[in-house]
């Protein structure tokens, strides 16, 4: 890592001199590296991957930046991102994260919903991006129900046969394209503006205990999608839903829709990560498939 491109880059992006010298590895997830970096009055948080990953880089800072102009959740700050021959990275401005609480999270409930309601004509994104490491296609679409058959499950299931994943569990996958409009049928959502990866991992609290989201996967959607988000992986208490649906409460039948949302996240871990998600990926097919026979 040329850690003097990256402190050029910061230096360009804020018209400040700056000089990494002090690096500290942090969490920064499975997919990149991840430094606090520092010239002793300047701090960053710098996301690290190779050249390839460029693209990922990018999309995520405009992503970002697009939660940012919502202005209704804290979110980091992007401050530059950049590549050499090598490697690739994103800095985004630090924050000190402090102690989930209940008044936190009934934060995060309502920020949510205010977040949810920036909307738009159509569903999807004027640009695709990334989802994990995977392409994530945005093209805009007029129909919720089209685009979550074709821009999700379609894309993943796309993935899998690229990847070399079961062809059973391919071939249940298309089996269950077909039935989306039905699995969908008299659900008209409006199109939120969405997070798009909402796991605990990519939501904490600053120290002051104001909710801020990041690694974010946007796009214009059904909000209940973000709600099921939280729910596949834990991480989020009583108080956030609670709050949430005191704010914007949930349209009937929210249950069964959880279930293909969650879905797309399923089969974007078994293309990522294979092993058990492969085999979660192709039971919860089966049930989703089990609700129109």
């Amino acid at each position: 890592m040329d850690w003097d491109a990256v402190a050029q880059s910061i230096a360009a992006a804020t018209g400040r001199p700056f000089v990494a010298r002090s690096r500290a590895p942090v969490g920064g997830g499975c997919i990149n590296a991840a430094f606090a970096v520092s010239d002793g009055a300047q701090r960053y948080f710098v996301k690290t991957h190779d050249a390839a990953h460029a693209a990922m880089f990018a999309a995520e800072a405009r992503g970002l930046a697009l939660l940012a102009v919502a202005n209704a959740i804290r979110i980091p700050q992007p401050v530059c991102h950049g590549t050499d021959a090598h490697s690739s990275w994103l800095v985004l401005e630090h924050v000190e994260f402090g102690s989930r609480t209940p008044g936190g999270e009934r934060a995060l409930g309502h920020a949510l919903a205010a977040l949810h309601r920036h909307n738009a004509r159509e569903f999807g994104l004027d640009h695709d991006n990334f989802i994990g490491s995977s392409p994530q296609p945005n093209a805009l679409c007029a129909s919720w129900a089209a685009f979550w058959r074709d821009r999700r499950l379609g894309a993943q299931l796309a993935l899998a046969r690229e990847n070399g994943l079961p062809s059973a569990l391919i071939a249940q996958g298309e089996r269950l394209m077909e039935a989306v409009p039905a699995l969908l049928a008299g659900h008209s959502p409006a199109a939120s503006l969405l997070h798009g990866d909402l796991w605990g991992g990519n939501a904490a609290y600053a120290a002051d205990g104001t909710p801020v989201i990041f690694d974010p996967a946007v796009y214009y959607g059904d909000r209940e999608a973000d709600i099921a988000m939280t729910e596949l992986f834990g991480g989020f208490g009583p108080d956030f839903y609670q709050a949430y649906r005191d704010a914007w409460p949930l349209p009937a039948g929210y249950p069964s829709r959880r279930e293909l949302y969650n879905l797309y996240h399923v089969l974007n871990h078994a293309n990522l990560f294979s092993g058990s998600y492969v085999e979660q990926g192709a039971r919860l097919i089966e049930r989703l498939l089990a609700e129109i026979r």
